[in-house]
């Protein structure tokens, strides 16, 4: 099968033909997967933001939609030819050990799931579900964009009726932490991006003001003007650059909390003002929401075909496997909401 192949940190992934493991283990189900979507996380492995990196070559993805072709032993959650969300967070059912894959002479390495590959050996608590009428194409949202955005409001953040909430870069995950801001009625909404047509997105989404980072004079000021001289009561960096996080914990109210959803390279130092944090000011880092996506996936589809979460517009660009390199580029420069990539 075809895969995308982190080989060399800071290097373009390499599109090769490996070969699967001749049986499953203990709690793995192979997938043959439709759609895979890029997330940040995917720029910070082959960066090495974490550094050094001992499992190369390995494959990369977290969120992903396909369909359930051969289930391992102890497996009772999925079956063949379940239609299912492939998700980095932990949920219902086994955690297997980690595949390996062969390319030629060399071991591939892989995690609890990856998406970047045409098939892909995933343990059982890495799948959700759904119902086989669901889009393929959108499901992989609830993968990781969807479901994280959702946790960052209502179980990081715990947003409240009225609450102002300023959110610092509008991808694909500040979309939806946009629109979930909206949904649980809090005002005002402001969206903060280096892009317009971002920030225009997030308009449609929820957001009651956009600025735009770049071309704002005393971006401080004007937020504060929207939020109140006091600051806001939830600011959220989805960006990890340690400027913006510096500028989102500034803008915080003393008894507000700042939630962290992007992540610095290591080594990117961030400079903290730390006495509020001993009142009642709060800085949290968010991991993937604190989602359960075995019961948050389905209570979103849930609201998806009520009408009340809406995921058209989400998806601003699709590539086919064999570009996954341009994907990659597009994601890194900012300019788009959330990016598939078409297996067929």
């Amino acid at each position: 099968m075809k895969a995308a192949v982190l080989v060399e940190l800071n290097h373009p992934l390499e599109l090769v033909d490996i070969e699967l493991t001749e049986r499953l283990s203990f709690g793995q189900v192979l997938v043959k997967v439709h759609y895979s979507g890029i997330c940040g996380a995917q720029l910070n492995e082959i960066d090495g933001a974490k550094g050094p990196d001992k499992f190369l070559p390995h494959l990369l993805g977290h969120e992903g939609s396909g369909i359930v072709l051969e289930v391992g032993e102890g497996v009772r959650t999925v079956k063949v030819g379940d239609h299912v969300v492939m998700h980095w967070r932990p949920s219902d059912g086994l955690q297997s050990e980690t595949p390996k894959y062969r390319w030629g002479s060399r071991i591939v390495n892989a995690g609890w799931v990856t998406t970047f590959n045409e098939m892909a050996v995933v343990s059982e608590n890495r799948l959700t579900p759904i119902p086989r009428d669901f889009d393929l194409r959108l499901a992989p949202l609830f993968g990781c964009a969807v479901t994280t955005a959702m946790g960052v409001i209502n179980n990081d953040a715990q947003v409240k009726i009225g609450q102002s909430v300023v959110v610092f870069g509008v991808g694909g995950v500040g979309l939806n932490i946009v629109q979930a801001a909206q949904m649980v009625s809090a005002y005002p909404i402001v969206a903060v991006d280096l892009f317009d047509n971002k920030i225009a997105m997030a308009r449609s989404f929820g957001a009651t003001h956009g600025l735009n980072a770049r071309s704002a004079d005393d971006l401080e000021g004007r937020l504060r003007a929207i939020v109140g001289a006091g600051g806001a009561d939830v600011v959220i960096d989805t960006t990890g650059n340690p400027r913006v996080i510096e500028q989102a914990y500034a803008l915080t109210h003393p008894d507000g909390k700042t939630i962290l959803v992007g992540v610095p390279r290591k080594g990117d130092n961030v400079s903290l003002y730390t006495l509020p944090l001993h009142f009642e000011k709060v800085l949290k880092g968010s991991h993937g929401g604190s989602a359960v996506p075995h019961r948050d996936i389905t209570a979103y589809i849930r609201l998806f075909r009520a009408g009340r979460l809406r995921l058209d517009g989400l998806i601003t660009h699709e590539f086919g496997l064999d570009h996954i390199n341009e994907a990659l580029a597009l994601v890194r420069s900012g300019e788009a909401g959330r990016v598939v990539v078409a297996m067929h």
